[in-house]
């Protein structure tokens, strides 16, 4: 090999050692980012179900599973503010595939549900919490991050049995749970990313 092509050879290294640092400092950019999300998300999650619980627990109705539409209703506004003081978050391929494993949560949890309440009884709060846990997982392990994967795990497994033990309002506080999983996962990364 001459000297030509060896530089080429170094290039290229140097070229493929550039990419993956930049890809790094982008995953702990939006993982900074994502802290307050999670946080936000896990509270918005934690007060909705022991509301929801609450009143239903009081009245006998389930009705109050309705109030579950506020959640997104208040959170959507809410992390749009938080977001327009980000303008260092990377818009690449990390962002959107992260944004869009969420989204596609969000669509099968709402469709899921208005199918279990118009059309087919099911136990939605086992399939919930398993998408939830699923979608979680899934972006730990696209940011390479073990507290969201564990959390998910966690959440989705957990929650799983603990939808197949209890019934009723009861099975609001896998939410709870669940909602304090994304509180500490996003004060995990919080402290791991100062």
């Amino acid at each position: 090999m001459n000297q030509n092509e060896q530089n080429k050879e170094m290039t290229a290294q140097e070229s493929l050692s550039l990419i993956s640092e930049m890809l790094n400092n982008s995953r702990r950019i939006i993982l900074q980012n994502n802290a307050k999300h999670f946080m936000l998300w896990g509270i918005l999650l934690t007060v909705t179900s022991l509301v929801i619980y609450e009143l239903w627990h009081i009245t006998g109705s389930p009705v109050w599973n309705c109030a579950w539409f506020a959640m997104p209703a208040l959170g959507f506004p809410i992390v749009r503010i938080l977001d327009r003081k980000n303008t260092d978050v990377p818009q690449n391929v990390i962002n959107k595939q992260l944004g869009l494993i969420w989204l596609t949560y969000c669509i099968f949890a709402v469709s899921i549900s208005v199918i279990a309440m118009l059309a087919i009884p099911m136990n939605i709060s086992l399939v919930i919490v398993v998408l939830l846990g699923f979608a979680e997982s899934i972006s730990g392990f696209l940011l390479k991050n073990w507290a969201i994967t564990l959390g998910g795990f966690i959440l989705g497994i957990g929650g799983a049995v603990f939808a197949s033990m209890v019934h009723n309002e009861a099975q609001l506080l896998i939410f709870t749970f669940g909602g304090i999983i994304l509180v500490v996962t996003g004060l995990i990364i919080k402290f791991q990313y100062k």
